[in-house]
């Protein structure tokens, strides 16, 4: 794992609700999360692709009751619900075509996944490695460039729908580069705002969207006079969304997880019912990662697991606190890998998280604005703090 040094500027993206890519991860997830309303055992693997006036729904579903579920009026409703609804950007809620092409589950694959697999437990949906990450960057304990990028956008877009900009649409980015000094962010250097528009004055935009950035990083501290704001940096911004450039489910998975920070395994999130562990353990790494620094084992943690299709138990499960724990990180991996308060296999993580039968949550919440780091997620609940605490004697 890399091992960034104590003084450097680090930088992290997002991107809107509105980016084509996230139009996608939020129709994906819009049909995931009616499956399993509609069907708790739903296995669902749903990628989307978006572009001029077109949307196009691929991939396997099982569902029962799936007859019942009309994924085409789904899509048109989060279509609208983004902001797509003038004919004038060229993808429209009310007009664009749509081409369905989801069909039944690979009967190999839902083998695998069986309670009564070759293991006779439920076993993981697929191969890979997964990581989890927290730090004592922010309150959330989430690093602070990526932390910040989201709060930019997630003003901006509550902004837009509310009128107060009324020139804004849908499509937007942001970059936060932040300043580290013996590992801590000191100050942010740049801020990087691209937000599509009516076509309006670029001056008039960049005076409204600096003040916007202002109020939102002001709380922080780390906003000084030298800060640089590029808003708007080519000069113009009014064609976007799908009409500017095509989207697919899972193309935004830095910006899902922890902005570059830590390791990513590779597997994308949305469209992806629980039984796929590139989803699930990637919220289960970040559910064990944050209660160690929630419960000040260490000031950083990264969590990787791994898995094999239809194996229940990990294959190895990996603990680094980049040199910040309060106890030796062995000592934090073995109270990890002992079961006794995270269980890493499938069907265990799955119902500890309640990921089949979301309260007060959905999984197209997720889909915008990061996964990691909101606190209506169970992942994200500082629960076992308690329990870390008292397995390590601290």
């Amino acid at each position: 794992m890399s091992k960034i040094r104590a003084d450097h500027v680090f930088t992290s993206e997002s991107v809107s609700e509105g980016h084509p890519d996230k139009v996608c991860d939020q129709i994906s997830d819009a049909i995931l999360d009616a499956c399993l309303a509609q069907d708790s055992r739903s296995r669902v693997a749903c990628e989307t692709l978006t572009t001029t006036n077109l949307v196009v729904n691929a991939g396997e579903i099982t569902c029962g009751g799936w007859n019942s579920i009309d994924p085409e009026a789904i899509a048109r409703q989060v279509v609208r619900e983004i902001g797509y609804d003038r004919t004038e950007l060229e993808f429209c809620a009310d007009t664009f075509e749509y081409i369905n092409r989801l069909h039944g589950q690979s009967p190999d694959i839902a083998q695998g996944v069986a309670d009564d697999n070759l293991y006779k437990e439920q076993g993981a949906g697929d191969q890979g490695m997964m990581f989890g990450y927290a730090c004592n960057d922010t309150e959330e304990l989430m690093p602070a460039p990526i932390a910040y990028s989201h709060r930019l956008l997630d003003e901006l877009q509550r902004i837009r729908k509310g009128g107060a900009i009324p020139y804004l649409r849908p499509d937007s980015k942001s970059q936060v580069s932040i300043l580290y000094i013996d590992g801590k962010p000191v100050s942010i250097e740049t801020v990087v705002i691209s937000h599509q528009t009516d076509d309006v004055s670029l001056e008039q935009i960049r005076k409204d969207l600096i003040l916007v950035c202002q109020e939102v990083l002001g709380p922080t501290g780390l906003l000084k006079k030298e800060t640089e704001y590029y808003i708007n940096p080519t000069g113009k911004f009014v064609i976007g969304g799908p009409h500017g450039d095509a989207g697919l489910t899972g193309r935004k998975i830095i910006v899902d997880t922890y902005g570059g920070v830590g390791s990513h395994g590779g597997g994308a999130f949305s469209g992806k019912d629980p039984s796929k562990v590139d989803r699930s353990a990637a919220y289960y790494a970040r559910y064990a990662a944050k209660n160690i620094v929630a419960a000040g084992l260490a000031g950083k943690c990264e969590i990787q697991v791994a898995y094999a299709i239809g194996v229940p138990k990990p294959l190895s499960i990996n603990v680094d606190t980049y040199g910040t724990g309060a106890v030796d990180d062995h000592l934090i991996e073995e109270v990890v890998k002992s079961g006794e308060i995270f269980d890493f296999r499938p069907r265990a993580l799955i119902e500890d998280l309640g990921l089949l039968t979301p309260n007060g949550w959905s999984y197209r919440d997720s889909a915008a604005y990061g996964h990691f780091g909101r606190p209506q997620f169970p992942w994200e609940k500082p629960n076992k703090v308690d329990a870390l605490r008292k397995a390590v004697n601290l």
